[in-house]
Protein backbone atom coordinates (compact mmCIF):
# COMPACT_ATOMS: atom_id res chain seq x y z
CA UNK A 1 0.00 0.00 0.00
CA UNK A 2 1.04 3.93 -0.99
CA UNK A 3 0.09 6.69 0.45
CA UNK A 4 1.40 8.91 -2.09
CA UNK A 5 0.97 6.53 -5.08
CA UNK A 6 -2.99 4.80 -3.48
CA UNK A 7 -4.33 1.48 -5.66
CA UNK A 8 -7.79 1.21 -5.61
CA UNK A 9 -9.06 -2.55 -7.20
CA UNK A 10 -12.68 -3.70 -7.67
CA UNK A 11 -12.93 -7.39 -8.16
CA UNK A 12 -15.41 -9.99 -9.08
CA UNK A 13 -16.23 -12.85 -11.37
CA UNK A 14 -16.95 -12.39 -15.22
CA UNK A 15 -20.80 -11.78 -15.34
CA UNK A 16 -20.75 -9.94 -11.91
CA UNK A 17 -21.80 -6.07 -11.92
CA UNK A 18 -18.21 -4.79 -11.71
CA UNK A 19 -18.92 -2.69 -14.57
CA UNK A 20 -21.71 -0.44 -13.06
CA UNK A 21 -19.47 -0.31 -9.83
CA UNK A 22 -16.39 1.41 -12.18
CA UNK A 23 -19.36 3.39 -13.16
CA UNK A 24 -19.60 4.94 -9.97
CA UNK A 25 -15.78 4.95 -9.23
CA UNK A 26 -15.81 7.26 -12.51
CA UNK A 27 -18.49 9.51 -11.60
CA UNK A 28 -16.63 10.37 -8.42
CA UNK A 29 -13.06 10.56 -10.06
CA UNK A 30 -14.79 12.88 -12.61
CA UNK A 31 -16.43 14.86 -9.50
CA UNK A 32 -13.47 15.03 -7.64
CA UNK A 33 -11.09 16.04 -10.20
CA UNK A 34 -8.98 12.92 -9.53
CA UNK A 35 -6.52 12.09 -12.26
CA UNK A 36 -6.42 7.97 -12.16
CA UNK A 37 -5.08 5.40 -14.41
CA UNK A 38 -7.29 3.12 -15.62
CA UNK A 39 -6.05 -0.64 -15.43
CA UNK A 40 -9.07 -3.82 -16.82
CA UNK A 41 -8.15 -7.26 -15.66
CA UNK A 42 -8.80 -8.28 -19.23
CA UNK A 43 -4.89 -7.10 -20.63
CA UNK A 44 -3.63 -9.43 -17.97
CA UNK A 45 -4.74 -12.32 -19.35
CA UNK A 46 -1.94 -14.85 -21.06
CA UNK A 47 -3.35 -15.59 -23.83
CA UNK A 48 -5.31 -13.45 -26.96
CA UNK A 49 -8.66 -15.13 -27.82
CA UNK A 50 -7.67 -17.67 -30.54
CA UNK A 51 -4.61 -18.42 -28.87
CA UNK A 52 -6.87 -19.21 -25.43
CA UNK A 53 -9.51 -21.35 -28.20
CA UNK A 54 -6.56 -23.39 -29.12
CA UNK A 55 -4.81 -23.89 -25.53
CA UNK A 56 -8.54 -25.19 -24.68
CA UNK A 57 -8.60 -27.24 -27.72
CA UNK A 58 -5.31 -28.84 -26.50
CA UNK A 59 -6.57 -29.05 -22.92
CA UNK A 60 -9.85 -30.96 -23.59
CA UNK A 61 -7.82 -33.45 -25.70
CA UNK A 62 -5.15 -34.27 -22.90
CA UNK A 63 -8.51 -34.86 -20.75
CA UNK A 64 -8.25 -31.40 -18.64
CA UNK A 65 -12.39 -30.01 -19.07
CA UNK A 66 -11.12 -27.12 -16.63
CA UNK A 67 -8.92 -24.50 -18.53
CA UNK A 68 -10.15 -20.77 -17.87
CA UNK A 69 -9.62 -17.42 -17.51
CA UNK A 70 -9.91 -17.76 -14.15
CA UNK A 71 -7.09 -19.74 -12.94
CA UNK A 72 -3.04 -18.76 -12.52
CA UNK A 73 -2.24 -20.43 -16.20
CA UNK A 74 -4.08 -18.16 -17.91
CA UNK A 75 -3.31 -15.11 -16.58
CA UNK A 76 0.14 -12.87 -15.60
CA UNK A 77 -0.42 -12.71 -11.57
CA UNK A 78 3.44 -11.96 -11.37
CA UNK A 79 3.46 -8.84 -14.05
CA UNK A 80 0.25 -7.30 -12.01
CA UNK A 81 1.78 -7.69 -8.86
CA UNK A 82 5.37 -6.15 -10.22
CA UNK A 83 2.34 -3.26 -11.74
CA UNK A 84 0.75 -3.00 -8.44
CA UNK A 85 4.21 -2.86 -6.45
CA UNK A 86 5.65 -0.41 -8.88
CA UNK A 87 3.11 2.05 -9.00
CA UNK A 88 2.60 2.13 -5.50
CA UNK A 89 6.76 2.92 -4.56
CA UNK A 90 6.69 5.37 -7.42
CA UNK A 91 3.83 6.22 -9.25
CA UNK A 92 4.91 4.07 -12.50
CA UNK A 93 4.45 0.63 -14.32
CA UNK A 94 3.19 -1.09 -17.95
CA UNK A 95 -0.10 -1.67 -18.89
CA UNK A 96 -1.96 -2.55 -21.91
CA UNK A 97 -5.71 -3.14 -23.29
CA UNK A 98 -7.27 -6.11 -24.42
CA UNK A 99 -9.33 -4.91 -27.40
CA UNK A 100 -12.79 -6.52 -26.93
CA UNK A 101 -14.66 -6.23 -29.77
CA UNK A 102 -14.49 -4.38 -33.56
CA UNK A 103 -15.56 -0.89 -32.00
CA UNK A 104 -12.14 -0.84 -29.84
CA UNK A 105 -9.91 -2.96 -32.41
CA UNK A 106 -10.77 -0.23 -34.76
CA UNK A 107 -8.65 2.13 -32.71
CA UNK A 108 -5.73 0.18 -32.95
CA UNK A 109 -6.11 -1.11 -36.52
CA UNK A 110 -5.83 -4.56 -34.82
CA UNK A 111 -8.36 -7.32 -34.63
CA UNK A 112 -10.50 -8.07 -31.62
CA UNK A 113 -9.46 -10.53 -29.26
CA UNK A 114 -5.96 -9.23 -29.17
CA UNK A 115 -3.81 -7.22 -27.14
CA UNK A 116 -2.41 -3.71 -27.24
CA UNK A 117 1.45 -3.45 -26.79
CA UNK A 118 2.53 -2.50 -23.37
CA UNK A 119 3.07 0.83 -22.83
CA UNK A 120 4.79 2.77 -19.48
CA UNK A 121 1.79 4.17 -17.48
CA UNK A 122 1.49 7.91 -17.72
CA UNK A 123 3.41 10.08 -15.39
CA UNK A 124 1.70 12.16 -12.50
CA UNK A 125 -1.70 10.30 -12.12
CA UNK A 126 -3.18 10.75 -8.87
CA UNK A 127 -3.81 6.96 -8.35
CA UNK A 128 -3.99 3.49 -10.09
CA UNK A 129 -8.11 1.80 -10.56
CA UNK A 130 -7.93 -1.63 -11.32
CA UNK A 131 -10.96 -3.66 -12.50
CA UNK A 132 -11.76 -7.02 -13.22
CA UNK A 133 -11.05 -10.74 -12.18
CA UNK A 134 -8.12 -10.15 -9.87
CA UNK A 135 -7.83 -7.14 -8.09
CA UNK A 136 -7.27 -9.29 -4.83
CA UNK A 137 -5.68 -12.52 -5.73
CA UNK A 138 -3.39 -14.50 -3.46
CA UNK A 139 -1.24 -17.27 -4.47
CA UNK A 140 1.79 -19.50 -3.03
CA UNK A 141 3.79 -17.53 -5.41
CA UNK A 142 2.14 -13.88 -5.47
CA UNK A 143 -0.48 -11.48 -3.72
CA UNK A 144 -2.04 -8.84 -5.37
CA UNK A 145 -4.05 -7.43 -2.69
CA UNK A 146 -1.00 -6.40 -0.15
CA UNK A 147 0.03 -3.33 -2.28
CA UNK A 148 -4.13 -2.22 -2.32
CA UNK A 149 -5.11 0.63 -0.44
CA UNK A 150 -8.77 -0.26 -1.18
CA UNK A 151 -10.54 -3.08 -2.40
CA UNK A 152 -14.00 -3.19 -3.36
CA UNK A 153 -15.59 -7.06 -4.22
CA UNK A 154 -18.74 -7.26 -6.44
CA UNK A 155 -20.03 -10.46 -5.42
CA UNK A 156 -23.84 -11.18 -7.06
CA UNK A 157 -25.51 -14.77 -5.17
CA UNK A 158 -24.15 -17.48 -7.50
CA UNK A 159 -27.43 -17.56 -9.15
CA UNK A 160 -28.04 -14.34 -10.11
CA UNK A 161 -24.20 -14.37 -11.16
CA UNK A 162 -25.01 -17.04 -13.79
CA UNK A 163 -28.08 -15.70 -15.10
CA UNK A 164 -26.68 -12.45 -15.70
CA UNK A 165 -23.40 -14.02 -17.54
CA UNK A 166 -26.01 -16.11 -19.19
CA UNK A 167 -28.16 -12.99 -20.55
CA UNK A 168 -24.91 -10.96 -21.51
CA UNK A 169 -22.93 -14.16 -23.45
CA UNK A 170 -26.08 -15.06 -25.11
CA UNK A 171 -27.76 -11.47 -26.35
CA UNK A 172 -24.40 -9.80 -26.78
CA UNK A 173 -22.05 -12.47 -27.68
CA UNK A 174 -24.75 -14.79 -29.54
CA UNK A 175 -23.54 -17.99 -27.22
CA UNK A 176 -26.07 -20.51 -27.00
CA UNK A 177 -27.24 -21.59 -23.20
CA UNK A 178 -24.90 -25.25 -24.18
CA UNK A 179 -22.40 -22.89 -24.70
CA UNK A 180 -22.15 -20.53 -21.48
CA UNK A 181 -23.50 -23.71 -19.03
CA UNK A 182 -20.05 -25.52 -20.85
CA UNK A 183 -17.91 -22.28 -19.77
CA UNK A 184 -19.52 -22.12 -15.90
CA UNK A 185 -18.60 -25.59 -15.64
CA UNK A 186 -15.04 -25.70 -16.80
CA UNK A 187 -14.28 -22.44 -14.91
CA UNK A 188 -15.78 -23.72 -11.57
CA UNK A 189 -12.21 -25.46 -10.31
CA UNK A 190 -10.80 -21.91 -10.82
CA UNK A 191 -13.56 -20.28 -9.45
CA UNK A 192 -13.53 -21.95 -6.45
CA UNK A 193 -9.73 -21.38 -5.43
CA UNK A 194 -9.05 -17.78 -7.23
CA UNK A 195 -12.16 -15.84 -7.31
CA UNK A 196 -13.96 -16.93 -3.79
CA UNK A 197 -10.86 -16.41 -1.54
CA UNK A 198 -10.17 -12.83 -2.90
CA UNK A 199 -13.37 -11.53 -1.22
CA UNK A 200 -12.25 -12.56 2.53
CA UNK A 201 -9.21 -10.11 1.30
CA UNK A 202 -11.98 -7.05 0.35
CA UNK A 203 -12.29 -4.11 2.39
CA UNK A 204 -16.36 -3.92 1.15
CA UNK A 205 -18.31 -6.35 -0.42
CA UNK A 206 -21.33 -5.76 -2.60
CA UNK A 207 -23.30 -8.29 -2.70
CA UNK A 208 -27.03 -8.31 -4.73
CA UNK A 209 -29.82 -10.93 -3.65
CA UNK A 210 -32.84 -11.33 -5.45
CA UNK A 211 -36.32 -11.49 -3.84
CA UNK A 212 -37.39 -13.78 -6.82
CA UNK A 213 -37.46 -17.10 -7.86
CA UNK A 214 -34.03 -17.66 -9.31
CA UNK A 215 -34.31 -21.58 -8.35
CA UNK A 216 -32.57 -22.24 -11.85
CA UNK A 217 -30.94 -20.12 -13.38
CA UNK A 218 -30.26 -22.09 -16.97
CA UNK A 219 -34.28 -21.23 -17.48
CA UNK A 220 -34.94 -17.96 -16.05
CA UNK A 221 -35.94 -15.48 -18.68
CA UNK A 222 -35.36 -12.61 -17.45
CA UNK A 223 -32.72 -11.38 -15.06
CA UNK A 224 -33.90 -9.84 -11.94
CA UNK A 225 -34.59 -5.72 -11.28
CA UNK A 226 -32.66 -3.62 -8.91
CA UNK A 227 -36.04 -3.18 -7.37
CA UNK A 228 -36.62 -6.79 -6.98
CA UNK A 229 -33.04 -7.13 -4.78
CA UNK A 230 -31.63 -6.58 -2.08
CA UNK A 231 -27.81 -5.31 -1.52
CA UNK A 232 -26.12 -6.44 1.20
CA UNK A 233 -22.63 -4.83 2.23
CA UNK A 234 -20.40 -6.00 4.36
CA UNK A 235 -17.65 -4.13 5.76
CA UNK A 236 -14.43 -6.06 6.89
CA UNK A 237 -13.34 -3.10 9.21
CA UNK A 238 -16.40 -0.86 10.50
CA UNK A 239 -14.37 1.50 12.65
CA UNK A 240 -14.70 5.04 11.10
CA UNK A 241 -18.14 3.80 9.27
CA UNK A 242 -21.01 6.51 10.08
CA UNK A 243 -23.87 3.56 9.90
CA UNK A 244 -26.18 6.18 11.56
CA UNK A 245 -25.75 8.53 9.04
CA UNK A 246 -25.61 5.47 6.01
CA UNK A 247 -29.08 4.52 7.47
CA UNK A 248 -30.80 7.43 7.47
CA UNK A 249 -29.41 8.68 3.73
CA UNK A 250 -30.43 5.06 1.93
CA UNK A 251 -34.27 4.90 2.97
CA UNK A 252 -35.44 1.35 3.76
CA UNK A 253 -32.01 -0.08 4.83
CA UNK A 254 -31.16 -1.63 8.16
CA UNK A 255 -28.04 -3.50 9.08
CA UNK A 256 -28.43 -7.55 9.81
CA UNK A 257 -24.83 -7.36 11.91
CA UNK A 258 -22.64 -4.93 13.42
CA UNK A 259 -20.55 -4.69 10.21
CA UNK A 260 -23.31 -5.26 7.17
CA UNK A 261 -26.07 -2.66 5.60
CA UNK A 262 -28.77 -4.49 4.06
CA UNK A 263 -30.46 -2.16 1.68
CA UNK A 264 -32.76 -1.93 -1.39
CA UNK A 265 -31.21 -3.07 -4.73
CA UNK A 266 -32.73 0.26 -6.43
CA UNK A 267 -30.35 2.06 -3.89
CA UNK A 268 -27.20 0.21 -4.55
CA UNK A 269 -25.37 3.11 -6.75
CA UNK A 270 -26.05 5.70 -4.41
CA UNK A 271 -25.20 3.69 -1.61
CA UNK A 272 -22.33 3.49 -3.52
CA UNK A 273 -21.99 7.03 -3.85
CA UNK A 274 -22.30 7.52 0.09
CA UNK A 275 -19.69 4.74 0.81
CA UNK A 276 -17.27 5.14 -1.36
CA UNK A 277 -16.56 9.41 -1.54
CA UNK A 278 -15.45 9.60 1.50
CA UNK A 279 -13.54 6.78 1.62
CA UNK A 280 -11.86 8.00 -1.65
CA UNK A 281 -11.43 11.65 -0.06
CA UNK A 282 -9.73 10.63 2.62
CA UNK A 283 -6.79 8.65 0.43
CA UNK A 284 -6.46 11.61 -1.69
CA UNK A 285 -6.18 13.93 1.41
CA UNK A 286 -3.42 11.71 2.68
CA UNK A 287 -1.59 11.75 -0.96
CA UNK A 288 -1.94 15.37 -0.89
CA UNK A 289 -0.36 15.78 2.13
CA UNK A 290 2.64 13.41 1.45
CA UNK A 291 2.81 14.97 -1.63
CA UNK A 292 3.14 17.93 -0.14
CA UNK A 293 5.53 17.12 2.50
CA UNK A 294 7.64 15.58 0.38
CA UNK A 295 8.00 18.96 -1.48
CA UNK A 296 8.59 21.47 1.24
CA UNK A 297 11.85 19.01 2.06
Amino acid sequence: MSVKHPIIAVTGSSGAGTTSVTRTFNWIFNREKINAVVVEGDSFHRYDRLSMQEKMTEASAKGDQHLSHFGPENNLFAELETLFKNYGENGTGKNRRYLHNDKEAALFKQKPGTFTPWQDIVSDTDLLFYEGLHGAVVTPEVNVAQHADLIIGVVPIINLEWIQKLHRDKDTRGYSTEAVVDTILRRMPDYVNYICPQFSQTHINFQRVPTVDTSNPFTTRYIPTADESFVVIRFANPKGIDFPYLLSMIHDSFMSRPNIIVAPGGKMELAMQLILTPLILKIMDARKRAVGAKLAR
